[in-house]
């Protein structure tokens, strides 16, 4: 095919799990609501996951602790990704599939919010990961895919992109990390705002 003609294709999956997004606003706010308690009761965000996963992990946790789109104070969040000492140490001595979840153990506590994304619902070290948020007393959010998985035994809420294709979920996966960072952003500039007053 050509690259004109997979653009086409492309563009009209995309729009057909953009259709579909707005379907999750419930959960999204109960999302939201969780992540700003957590930030504004003193605790932190531990963020996760695999590949291209790992990439909106870190990405996630970079615009909270830099800036999203407008001046606030910084936010704690961590990526569990980007330890490689701790990744290559805990995978080896353990295994791969613990290489969050040992790091959740020592990192997280009950204000804490684990948020682990994982296309298929499924990834081990991610439904690990969720697992010892709950055994710790912390919430637990996923983002998977439209089929769900063994996340949501573990998750307190679960935004399930709707696409069963992988690079579709990603790309919802981004969008709803941006609206989570947007709401976010809200929030802390009014407190800001409000500070100064």
């Amino acid at each position: 095919m050509s690259a004109a003609s997979n653009l086409l294709t492309y563009v009209e999956r995309h729009r057909a799990a953009l259709d579909r997004l707005a379907d999750l606003s419930p959960n999204v706010e109960r999302a939201a609501t969780l992540l700003l308690e957590a930030l504004r009761g003193g605790g932190k965000l531990l963020t996760c996951g695999n590949g291209g996963s790992a990439a909106d992990a870190q990405h996630f946790a970079a615009e909270l602790t830099g800036r999203y789109r407008r001046e606030r104070r910084p936010l704690p969040a961590i990526a569990l990704t980007t330890d490689s000492s701790a990744l290559t140490c805990i995978g080896n001595d353990y295994a791969f599939a613990d290489v969050f979840s040992r790091q959740v153990e020592a990192l997280a506590g009950e204000r804490d919010v684990v948020v682990g994304i994982t296309t298929s619902g499924n990834s081990e070290n991610v439904v690990r990961a969720l697992a010892a948020a709950k055994a710790r007393g912390a919430r637990a959010v996923a983002l998977c895919g439209e089929r769900g998985g063994r996340v949501e035994e573990f998750a307190d809420v679960t935004l399930k992109a709707p696409s069963a294709l992988t690079a579709h979920t990603q790309e919802m996966h981004i969008l709803l990390i941006h609206v989570l960072c947007e709401t976010i952003d809200d929030a802390f500039v009014d407190e800001r705002i409000a500070e100064q007053a």
